[in-house]
């Protein structure tokens, strides 16, 4: 880690990243409560994850732009889109005003299609292979260790002020992430021209993926495993719900799941340098399956137990398929392969956060649970069990 901070450019990137999930964290658990809040209704409440994994399904266009463009500015560019966007919440005053929440959670999906394809080829300009790991980890840390306080602050600032606090308090972030990104001097060339017919161009990624064994198994596993993961979105209000607690502790689970991610990047590279990206992968799909299992416990004592469980499967399974991404990839096709990979990702999670939300009012949040968990661990045995094949070296050519 200290190499990786003696890096100004990282230094920059992590300060930058670091206000803006604060701001992401924030609101986005907001949307959720707030949607509750409005319609009574649980399903309602998951459906905003639901659209929000929508609007990733943009993921090709977004990676043909992380490899057409300059990143940096792209980035910058995205951030100033988001931070405009989020301001539309200030006109939600009633139900009839929730479809802006949707649509807020929309806007944020299509940013991340642009935003971390570049970002990920962005840390292949900055960085030798070897700090990668490293990098994604304190990201993926920062992150997802932001659910400590974020969504303690968000719910705060929405029980006292309402959610426009909120928003107004997200878009600043953005400017401070565009503020930072501007501030770096990682040198970019213009990357090189299209060369092939549009579809032969955005469909470079999913080819490379398909012929990379070390990523075909990585992407493989985590889909099998985000077409149940995504219940857990509507399922865990339900969970709230048996504990006899309000909608709002919502934030307090997601700042319990943070105290294990902040583990999770922290350890998640050494990790990587010892066992490899595919099986760090797996195992946090298993502390994940264990996880879903405790959250079947009526019991407040036991659900708070699966809270770090699951951040560190989830800071485990991020980081190695982040890195998995960068070092199997050339920098010429890294934003799509990035865009082709959270792509197949994206339509699972979309896939399980709708179907969830309509099986969490047929079948005990429970059964669903359990379901969840055999799923989960299959998909980390499969993992776990692989010997990937020679890859080609990040150096060679691409379209």
């Amino acid at each position: 880690m200290r190499e990786l901070l003696s890096h100004r450019d990282a230094r920059l990137l992590l300060a930058g990243q670091t206000l803006s999930a604060f701001g992401d964290w924030a609101l986005l658990i907001v949307l959720a409560v707030w949607m509750k809040t409005l319609t009574g209704s649980s399903a309602a409440a998951g459906m905003t994850f639901f659209v929000f994994g929508a609007g990733a399904l943009a993921s090709p266009l977004g990676g043909l732009l992380a490899d057409r463009l300059r990143r940096r500015p792209l980035m910058i560019a995205s951030d100033c889109f988001l931070g405009a966007g989020v301001l539309l919440l200030l006109l939600v005053h009633d139900r009839g005003d929730a479809w802006l929440i949707y649509l807020v959670a929309l806007l944020y999906g299509l940013g991340g299609t642009v935003f971390f394809p570049a970002r990920s080829a962005l840390l292949r300009l900055m960085l030798p292979e070897e700090l990668l790991a490293d990098a994604n980890g304190a990201l993926s840390a920062s992150r997802e260790g932001l659910r400590v306080i974020a969504p303690l602050a968000g719910a705060g600032l929405y029980a006292a002020f309402g959610g426009g606090v909120v928003a107004i308090l997200d878009a600043a972030t953005f400017a401070a992430s565009a503020f930072f990104l501007s501030c770096m001097r990682v040198p970019e060339e213009k990357p090189a021209p299209a060369e092939h017919h549009f579809l032969g161009e955005i469909s470079a990624g999913v080819a490379h993926v398909r012929r990379t064994p070390a990523l075909r198994h990585v992407v493989i596993g985590l889909t099998v495993a985000l077409l149940v993961l995504g219940f857990a979105e509507t399922l865990i209000f339900s969970v709230i719900s048996h504990l006899g607690k309000s909608p709002s502790f919502f934030g307090v689970m997601s700042t319990i799941q943070g105290a294990g991610s902040i583990a999770g990047g922290v350890t998640a590279a050494a990790l990587i340098r010892r066992v490899g990206e595919g099986r760090v992968v797996g195992l946090g799909l298993a502390a994940f399956a264990v996880a879903d299992v405790l959250l079947v416990v009526p019991r407040l004592a036991v659900v708070i137990v699966a809270g770090p469980l699951a951040g560190i499967g989830i800071a485990w399974a991020i980081v190695a398929f982040s890195t998995a991404v960068q070092t199997n990839t050339p920098l010429a096709i890294q934003g799509r392969v990035s865009a082709a990979a959270d792509l197949s990702l994206s339509i699972a999670q979309t896939i399980s956060v709708a179907t969830g939300a309509f099986l969490s009012t047929l079948v005990d949040y429970r059964l669903l649970f359990l379901a969840m968990a055999v799923v989960v661990l299959a998909s980390a045995g499969y993992l776990l069990t692989r010997r990937d094949a020679a890859v080609p070296s990040v150096g060679q050519a691409a379209t």
